[in-house]
């Protein structure tokens, strides 16, 4: 007899994962799909963290680790926060989790009762309604639109508090639009948040080495939000190593005790070699960082190039992060073979079967009237994928 719960009953899949997924599946076919789903740099993991799960392996760390993290990997924790962010915490104000979603849903559960309502900017990464939705919270959606870079204003921040606001959920730089607030921008959501001593914010900085325009702000760096911020990161993003899961936390020490506690009941401490690994990325020679950094800066002026040479797209040129979030709307209605093209659903499954490229519908992120491109991938496969892109929009009658 199948009888899921009311809660998984009540979550919708993920976009992202089904759109690479389907990728797969034509792959699997022998169809060149280039894949432009996937939220995950296409470099390997950096030789020197490599090394230093294989002494991980040969020194026996196969026991149990503790639930919140090594002490070692808490403390390069804590030294990266002061040494890039100015931020000063304590290990006991760290918890390591299984990447930075587990960090995010350990937040979240440890957070909201049922009817305590969030603010989430839109658009949003995929997870943050539903896992708002898992602990029966209410999701309040404020639209950051094209107009305005998709970010917040102070004024739209203020219109959608209300008593029952527990959190607002920041993520910066943005995925799925590459927006990376200012600090001037920060503090002016800050001067809001000081009314309403209620609110913590839940800082996602997951991004925060995918930087286009210097140095990385966050909202923690202000003494009347510091105590108030869960700043999640970790290693996924700026050392390629997204399956290694590794996330972090620093929030302060009543937060993590009870993220502790719950971790503890759920997954246990995360893996123990790939914590070893993130010692090394953390303290190691941050050279692979720059120059993946680099690389993804190029990549995203050559697709933002190639995308605004398309008839009927605009495009945010983004200041983070590795996707381009282009509006698509203007070919809505129309139709190829006669099949009409209503929504960014329709229009990239046409793309995955017409033009073999797969991306993620706006839908997913908040934002209907535009797709998500992932530039996360080798120059000539961008370059080509492109020609296929404006091809297959030419195609629309």
């Amino acid at each position: 007899m199948e009888s899921i719960s009311n809660r998984v009953n009540s979550l919708s899949p993920s976009a992202t994962i089904a759109m690479n997924q389907k990728s797969r599946d034509l792959q699997a076919k022998g169809i060149n799909v280039i894949n432009l789903s996937v939220g995950e740099p296409d470099f390997f993991t950096p030789d020197h963290i490599k090394a230093a799960a294989k002494k991980a392996i040969d020194d026996n760390f196969s026991f149990y680790p503790p639930v919140a993290g090594y002490p070692d990997l808490k403390k390069a924790i804590v030294e990266k926060f002061k040494r890039e962010n100015n931020l000063d915490y304590s290990p006991e104000q760290i918890i390591v989790s299984c990447g930075a979603k587990h960090s995010l849903a350990n937040a979240m559960m440890s957070l909201i009762n049922k009817g305590d309502e969030v603010i989430v900017p839109a658009p949003y990464w995929v997870s943050y309604l539903e896992q708002v939705k898992l602990c029966e919270g209410i999701p309040v959606v404020i639209d950051a639109v094209f107009e305005t870079n998709f970010k917040i204003t102070p004024k739209q921040l203020e219109s959608a508090i209300t008593p029952k606001t527990k959190a607002l959920l920041l993520c910066s730089p943005s995925n799925p639009t590459g927006a990376v607030y200012s600090r001037s921008e920060l503090r002016a959501l800050a001067d809001i948040l000081t009314k309403h001593s209620q609110i913590l914010i839940i800082s996602d900085e997951i991004y925060e080495h995918i930087n286009f325009i210097g140095g990385h702000e966050s909202i923690a760096q202000f003494a009347d939000m510091k105590e108030r911020t869960i700043l999640i990161n970790g290693v996924s993003k700026a050392y390629a190593m997204t399956g290694w899961r590794i996330g972090y936390m620093a929030a302060p020490i009543w937060l993590v005790k009870a993220c502790d506690k719950l971790q503890g009941q759920t997954t246990t401490g995360a893996t123990t070699i790939s914590q070893k690994a993130s010692v090394a990325a953390l303290t190691g020679d941050q050279t692979c960082v720059t120059e993946m950094n680099k690389a993804f800066k190029r990549r995203k002026e050559l697709v933002v190039k190639l995308v605004r040479d398309i008839p009927g797209l605009q495009v945010y040129d983004p200041d983070g992060a590795f996707y381009v979030f282009p509006k698509v709307d203007s070919y809505y209605g129309k139709k190829f073979n006669g099949t009409p093209i209503n929504n960014s659903t329709d229009l990239c499954l046409y793309l995955l079967e017409h033009a073999h490229i797969a991306m993620v519908p706006g839908e997913a992120f908040g934002d209907p009237a535009c797709i998500r491109i992932s530039f996360a991938t080798a120059d000539e496969k961008l370059v080509e994928a492109m020609k296929r892109l404006k091809d297959a929009f030419a195609a629309l009658k």
